[in-house]
């Protein structure tokens, strides 16, 4: 697709507003705030109340993330201060540290449904030839990793509490910095936190809350980018707006999610322009008749990706392990 024919749409929608920026940092950072406030209170009647209030603050730090995400990206305030002040703030209360991620997340942007560049802020995805020709360890460390219990339940945790904590060897300094005065910012936290709470009933809140989040987190991020009709392609063949528009997804959901998290379901959008900030996705996807060619995933298909684990380079599609043993049993693999 021609940059001419998408740039000018997208263009009105790159501004960034202050005003309501202001307000999701308010209604956003300051409603997680105001859950933990919540959960001191409620843990001095019963944990069945506080539960259920550190699940929804698990709900709430995805939005929190999202905010995150746009400052690292440079599109949620118009001031680069702006957005480096608060992408530190809520990197450390998502445990995430800014600048590393932000060098990390400019990759995946560049390098999305291309099949030659994958490794660096993605999901881990093989192609149907790289897993036959792959050691048997190899191929039971990937059925693992895409295993929905490991990539909901256990991977969230990891990625939080050790991947996090480490600086990537390719990292430059700025970037490996911000991973330790995130540390640092964090031990203080949970120190600070210790002593309100208590340390066990903090640990159990905190680990409850990243759990809910990363694991929202990690089915958004995975549907968006793997699912029935996904593109990909090597080489020449890849562009940059069919990545965006065929290879990330158009996640509708219900109004209550889609402000959870922070309209990100607009993945096409967001891929297409990193430059517009969640708060406009919406209009700018419903501004032009180019996106109704982007068909809408429903979260029960999201759901059924989850089946979906190589690369097909041959039929052009994402396919399961089931797919393998049919195509070796009816002779055409």
């Amino acid at each position: 697709m021609n940059t001419d024919t998408w740039k000018p749409i997208i263009a009105a929608y790159q501004k960034p507003s202050a005003a309501r920026a202001t307000w999701q940092i308010l209604n956003s950072v300051g409603g997680y705030v105001a859950l933990w406030g919540a959960m001191a209170l409620a843990l001095t009647l019963s944990w069945w109340l506080t539960i259920p209030l550190a699940v929804l603050s698990g709900a709430m730090l995805v939005r929190v993330f999202i905010i995150f995400h746009d400052c690292g990206h440079g599109s949620f305030f118009a001031s680069r201060t702006a957005n480096d002040i608060w992408g530190f703030v809520t990197g450390v209360l998502t445990f995430t540290p800014y600048a590393h991620w932000r060098w990390q997340h400019a990759i995946h942007h560049g390098t999305t449904s291309n099949l030659e560049r994958r490794g660096v802020g993605d999901m881990w995805t093989m192609t149907v030839r790289e897993y036959r020709r792959a050691p048997w360890w190899k191929r039971v460390a990937y059925r693992v990793a895409r295993n929905p219990i490991v990539l909901l339940g256990i991977a969230p945790l990891v990625m939080f509490l050790m991947e996090q904590r480490l600086p990537s060897s390719r990292a430059g300094a700025r970037e490996r910095r911000s991973v330790w005065w995130t540390n640092l910012c964090l031990l203080g936290m949970a120190i600070g936190m210790s002593a309100v709470f208590g340390f066990l009933p903090y640990l159990i809140l905190q680990l409850t809350i990243l759990a809910v989040a990363g694991g929202i987190g990690i089915w958004v991020f995975y549907s968006q980018h793997q699912f029935e009709g996904a593109y990909w392609a090597r080489g020449d063949d890849w562009n940059y707006a069919d990545a965006a528009l065929r290879g990330s997804a158009f996640l509708e959901l219900p109004r209550v999610l889609q402000w959870f998290t922070g309209n990100i379901g607009y993945h096409h959008i967001h891929h297409l322009s990193v430059r517009i900030p969640n708060y406009n996705l919406q209009a700018c996807h419903e501004s032009h008749s180019l996106f109704e060619q982007v068909t809408p995933m429903t979260i029960s298909q999201s759901i059924r990706a989850f089946g979906l684990k190589l690369w097909d380079e041959t039929s052009g599609k994402l396919v399961s392990f089931r797919y393998i043993r049919l195509a070796r049993q009816h002779g055409y693999a």
